[in-house]
């Protein structure tokens, strides 16, 4: 009866132990930014900016980075899109004391991009010249040209970091407990007025990165009324995405095409004939063109959107030369780390129609009064009475460390009067 008992015993409490799992425990242990469900939060989100991760309370990175990842990737989800170019999240904060498995845990949940200065050897961007080549070194993201903070920014850093080229990535604090941060106004007059400079976030820079290293495109020519008609597609292949597990965004690509000098008198979708606009010195990512002066035509358009290119003169020769390393072919790109997200408004609003420098706000809930303190302890309790309970059970069928107390517990406690006395009379019988 007892072992018949053991059975529905344990499954109902590892039942209870599925229900109590840390991440439904945590979830008592904060309050959601109702601002991400908001209209602020979707203009700061049409505007350019992406939402990434942080942390969650009552997780640890150190304990569970997957559960921690799993469970931001869930809340964000479900209040907002990561991008306007992507739903889910590629962007999170990871300490410096995680192990490369410990990324890979995170990665798995979609995470592409884990910074910044997380300690591992593999880098990308600590510095102009380091440019990445492989997925994981975006695990190690660094961080270049310092603080927003007023008192701690240096527009000089920031000048020589720009100058030097690469992806510079800074980072912000909106606020210190029920203290307001100051943001620098001269570094970021600088980044609005300094030519060159791709303003963005870090999810759009993987993505475009990640559009570069698996590309495909598809072109025709026709002569239309003395004109030279190019009809450019860049393509969308199963191939090419499969390279980053389908995770890029399909934000505008930046094309170099070579016309020979001839003039550009504009460029249409192929489907609607709507012209794209120009995008010359624009410093966020869109759809559009524009002539260099040395005749080279920059092209930006997503992926799976054909266009037609009209060119002043007939059979006019052309030929697509690359990407570009950087939308609308800058020399550098800029982005700003919001971390410690835990209020959109208060972290945001001085930002905006004040400025073209674009977010990645790294979320995390509030931790709620009074909560937190108790959820560790829960967690701890949940793990070790699974962990007797499995072992437990190992031990009634002779297995694991504690089968040899289970049989000493069977060895003192003898067989039933009634299993002794059938005993006895078979030996008289025989």
């Amino acid at each position: 009866m007892p072992g018949r008992k053991v059975l529905p015993a344990f499954l109902s409490l590892l039942i209870v132990s599925v229900l109590a799992h840390p991440v439904a425990l945590a979830q008592s242990a904060w309050e959601e930014d109702g601002w991400l469900r908001t209209t602020f939060g979707q203009e700061r989100l049409e505007a350019g900016d992406e939402f990434g991760c942080y942390g969650m309370p009552g997780l640890s990175w150190v304990n569970d980075p997957g559960a921690v990842a799993q469970a931001c990737k869930t809340y964000i989800e479900d209040r907002i899109n990561a991008s306007q170019w992507g739903p889910s999240p590629l962007s999170t904060f990871t300490p410096n004391t995680l192990t490369m498995a410990d990324h890979g845990k995170v990665a798995s949940q979609g995470f592409v991009v884990h910074g910044d200065n997380t300690a591992l050897l593999e880098t990308a961007w600590h510095n102009a010249s380091d440019d990445p080549t492989d997925l994981w070194e975006w695990y190690n993201l660094g961080r270049r040209g310092g603080s927003l903070e007023k008192g701690i920014a240096s527009l000089d850093t920031v000048q020589s970091e720009v100058e030097a080229g690469g992806l510079v990535n800074l980072y912000w604090i909106g606020r210190v407990n029920d203290a307001t941060v100051r943001h620098d106004r001269d570094v970021l007059a600088y980044l609005d007025e300094t030519p060159g400079i791709w303003l963005t976030t870090w999810g759009e820079a993987w993505s475009s990165w990640s559009g570069k290293r698996c590309y495909e495109h598809d072109r025709d020519v026709n002569d239309v009324g003395g004109r030279t008609v190019v009809t450019f597609e860049s393509l969308e292949t199963e191939a090419c995405r499969s390279v980053s597990n389908n995770l890029p965004w399909n934000l505008p690509l930046t094309w170099l095409i070579d016309v020979e000098g001839a003039e550009v008198i504009g460029v249409e979708t192929s489907d609607s004939n709507k012209s794209l606009p120009s995008i010359e010195g624009v410093k966020n990512t869109q759809e559009g063109w524009w002539q260099q002066e040395d005749g080279t035509l920059v092209l930006s358009v997503v992926n799976g959107h054909a266009v037609n290119i009209t060119v002043n003169g007939s059979d006019v020769a052309h030929d697509v030369l690359a990407q570009a390393d950087f939308f609308n072919n800058h020399s550098a790109a800029v982005t700003v780390a919001g971390h410690e997200t835990t209020d959109l408004f208060k972290w945001a609003k001085r930002f905006v129609d004040d400025t073209d420098v674009r977010f990645t706000w790294l979320v995390q809930p509030r931790i709620a009064d009074d909560v937190d303190a108790w959820i560790p302890y829960a967690v701890v309790g949940v793990g070790i009475l699974t962990v007797f309970i499995m072992l437990g059970v190992l031990a009634r069928e002779g297995l694991g460390p504690l089968s040899g107390l289970a049989n000493r517990q069977a060895s003192e406690n003898p067989p039933s009067d009634g299993r002794a006395k059938r005993s006895l009379d078979a030996d008289e019988e025989a």
